[in-house]
C-alpha cells in the first residue's frame, strides 16, 4: 500500500490550500483515514480523520477552518485548509488507519508554509 500526498506550498496568512492523498489498493473505502502534521521542533499531531462511512472529526485548533473529505472512487482523501495561520506551518502527512489485522500506513509528507 502506498499513499502519495500532494498540494502543499507557500501561502500567505488567510490563504487557502487543498491537500490530496491518493492511496493504492482496491479496498480504499473500507478504511478510516486521517491527516497529521508536524511542525519544526514539535511532535506530530493529529489534525483530522474520517471514517469509512464519511463521518469526520477535526482537532479544535483547525475546526471551522479545515475540512477533511474523501472520494472513494478516486482513492483520495482531501484536506481543505482555509484561513491559514503561521502556526499551521508544518509537514502534513496522511494515514490509512489499521483495520483488523491490517496495519496502518502512512504517506510521505507535504510541506505547508504560511507566511505572516
Amino acid at each position: 500500500v502506498q499513499l502519495q500526498a500532494s498540494g502543499g506550498g507557500l501561502v500567505q496568512t488567510g490563504g487557502s490550500l487543498k491537500l490530496s492523498c491518493v492511496a493504492s489498493g482496491s479496498t480504499f473505502s473500507r478504511y478510516a483515514l486521517g491527516w497529521y502534521r508536524q511542525a519544526p521542533g514539535k511532535q506530530r499531531e493529529w489534525v483530522a480523520s474520517i471514517t469509512s462511512g464519511g463521518a469526520s472529526n477535526h482537532d479544535d485548533s483547525v475546526k471551522g477552518r479545515f475540512t477533511i473529505s474523501r472520494d472513494n472512487a478516486k482513492n483520495t482523501v482531501y484536506l481543505q485548509m482555509n484561513s491559514l495561520k503561521p502556526e499551521d506551518t508544518a509537514v502534513y502527512s496522511c494515514r490509512r488507519f489499521a483495520l483488523g489485522k491490517v496495519k496502518d500506513y502512512w504517506g510521505q509528507g507535504t510541506l505547508v508554509t504560511v507566511s505572516s
